[in-house]
Formats: C-alpha cells, structure tokens, sequence
C-alpha cells in the first residue's frame, strides 16, 4: 500500500499527527510505503518516511494566509497527479484527496456557532473575509469531488454537520474517535502527582479545583468561563488554564478586573499536562467549537468529569449528572450553575469511575485497528481517474 499523508505544518507531536502516528507504524510493519506531504517541518519528524515539501514561492508570504493556503493545495495537487499513491489522506480542505480527516470539524459549522458571540461588525467582517471565502468554497469542492472514498470523523457531532451542510453520503462517513494511552492517562497518577503540584501552585488540598486546557481563548470559551467563574459561591475554589493565545496577557487583566487574580492561575502551553490532571478535581472546556478535543479524553482518562458545550464532540461522552454537565454556552448562568456543581463533585470517587469508564474502550489499540481496515477496505475500491485539466 502507498499512502500518502497531507498536513500543511507537520508537527510529530501535533493532535493530527498522534492520529495516525500508531496506525502508520503498523501499516510501515506491512510493508506499506508511507509519504508525508507538507509546506514545513519541525524537529522530530520520522525519518523512516519519504518527504515531499510543498513550500509555496517566497512571493506567496506577502499574499497573507489565503495565498499560502491556495499555493500549498495547488502543488499537493499537482504532487498527488503525478504520483502513483493508492491513498491519499489530506487533514487540509484540499479537493482530490481520497480521504479527508475532519480534525478541525466543518468550517462552516464553525463560523454559524460562532456568529451569536461575535459583534454585528465582526459578524459583517466574517462574512466578506476573503479567507473564510476561500475555506468555505475549498471545503465544498472538496466535498464534491468525485475522488473523495471517505471521511474520518472524529465525533458524530461532526458525521451530521457534514451530512447537514454537505448532504455526503452516510457510507462515505466513519466516526473514528482519537485514541488515548489509558496506561499514560490514569486516575492513578493522583496518588504521584496531585499533592507536590498543588503545594507548587500554592492550592489547598481540600480547595476544588477546575482545570482548563487549550489553545485559542476565544473560540474554546475562555472569556465565558472567567465569567461564570467570578460568580461561584464557593469562593474557596481555583481556576488553572493551559494553553497559548495571543491575548494571554489580556485575558489575565480581564480575570484581575473580574476579582479573580489570587484565584486563576494562568500557565501557558505546559509539555506535560499529565501532573495538572492529577492535582484536578473537574475538567471544564466551554467551547464555542470543537470537534473532540485530545485534553477532554486525555482528562477523563484520568478520571476527572467535564464540563463542556454543545458545540464539543465531546459532549457524547457524556451522562449528565453522572460524570460531567453539558452546556448552552449562550448562557453564561447555566455554565456557572455546572461548575457549581462540579466543585461540588470534587472527591466524588463514583463519578471519576464513570468518567474514566466512559473513554476507557478508546485506547490507541483501537484506534489504529479502525484505520486499518478502513485503509484496506478502500485500497480494494478502484480510484477515480484524478482531473489533470
């Protein structure tokens, strides 16, 4: 089998690429030849594979992130018609591809959930930007081309809003959740790692304390959480948010103005989340969107029950009441009623069992096993003649 794997930025530690990283290894085991295709790479990534750069011109850089996404889809395109690959998988919108990974979700799902919480400026801005324009018409094109065998969902969530804005074919959609070490993320690491890390942040051991984690402030719900934290009546009770944004700093003025500063502590992307897991009574991630974040499953592995949104995969997990709460981020009351009750469900040994229970059959195991049969049932499919026009 010849595979090829399409990721602009090839990250070895990056979500999409631990995806694949086990099925790929066994697929190499195979006998498979397996060919990256990126516009750049970072230390770290395997050696074993063939790379093919796809960097576009150095006048594309001036013609901002659209340029560049056009000019890396262009030449993928063109690598992938001048090759003899049995699959190629894309985790970009880039039409051709037998196979799309929608880790990032729908685009357009995206841009509806998030126009209720944007400005009538921002949601005017959104409407006319030429980059939403040109995802938004990628996203469809790819959708439509007769290449297209399959999609890799990584939530149900996902299946129907592709089946809603696309109508694809059910056949063509295959929910494979990300995997997980259920060996690496274990509510055992509490008994390691909880006391020191709390003594670190200076937290009391008998203090609730909710753990965010992710990147991007504003769509993954931060400015709602702060909120909705500042109006708990436990007053005992802490915030730790990890993760990069841009506005950090901002969003750490914003706690401060809120009275949160001695309350929220604010620490960046951090390598190793495992020992923040372990110190955690309750995970919390309001997001506007997203498709089934790693840290929700890395969190409830460890035993720790959610608070998320409706517009999270993750909500599938789910049994309200039972080891987590599931939220209209519209309202930001509802959110503080939930993390109300999940400081009050801190020690609560019988909703960690249920939490970790509910992810328990994720494992990486599984994972990769779905990717494989799904990988050779297609290689029996014929392919499409590729346009060359």
């Amino acid at each position: 089998m010849k595979l090829a794997i399409v990721r602009q930025r090839y990250n070895p530690f990056g979500g999409a690429e631990r995806f694949v990283e086990r099925a790929l290894a066994a697929l190499v085991a195979q006998g498979a030849q397996i060919t990256l295709i990126a516009r750049d790479w970072e230390d770290g990534a395997d050696a074993d594979f063939e790379k093919i750069i796809c960097r576009p011109p150095s006048r594309v850089a001036f013609s901002g992130r659209t340029g560049r996404d056009r000019a890396f889809a262009r030449c993928v395109q063109e690598t992938i018609a001048t090759r003899d690959f049995d699959l190629v998988q894309s985790h970009e919108r880039i039409p051709g591809c037998s196979i799309f990974r929608a880790g990032d979700g729908v685009h357009a799902a995206w841009l509806e959930r998030r126009a209720p919480f944007l400005t009538p400026l921002a949601r005017y801005a959104q409407r006319i930007s030429p980059y939403h324009r040109y995802v938004l018409a990628a996203e469809r094109a790819m959708f439509a081309h007769p290449a297209l065998k399959a999609v890799i969902c990584n939530s149900w969530m996902i299946a129907a809003e592709i089946e809603k804005f696309f109508g694809l074919d059910r056949e063509k959609l295959h929910v494979i959740y990300n995997g997980v070490d259920t060996a690496d993320y274990h509510p055992r690491l509490s008994e390691v790692h909880r006391e020191e890390t709390r003594s670190r942040l200076g937290i009391a051991e008998d203090a609730p304390l909710l753990l965010y984690v992710g990147s991007g402030y504003e769509r993954k719900g931060v400015p709602q959480l702060l909120q909705a934290f500042s109006s708990l009546k436990r007053r005992d009770a802490q915030l730790v948010i990890i993760g990069a944004d841009r506005k950090l700093q901002a969003t750490k003025a914003a706690a401060a103005g809120l009275r949160l500063a001695g309350r929220t502590h604010f620490l960046g992307p951090v390598r190793d989340v495992r020992p923040f897991y372990a110190a955690a009574d309750g995970f919390v991630l309001p997001t506007i969107y997203d498709p089934c974040p790693n840290a929700a499953l890395e969190a409830m592995a460890c035993g720790l029950p959610m608070v998320t949104s409706e517009g999270c995969g993750a909500k599938e997990w789910i049994e309200e009441g039972a080891n987590g709460w599931v939220i209209d981020l519209s309202k930001v009351g509802a959110l503080a009623t939930a993390l109300e009750m999940l400081c009050a469900a801190a020690g609560n040994g019988a909703m960690r069992t249920r939490a970790r229970a509910a992810v328990e059959q994720l494992d990486l195991r599984r994972m990769s096993e779905q990717l494989l049969a799904l990988y050779q049932s297609l290689v029996r499919k014929p392919n499409p003649p590729y346009p060359r026009t």
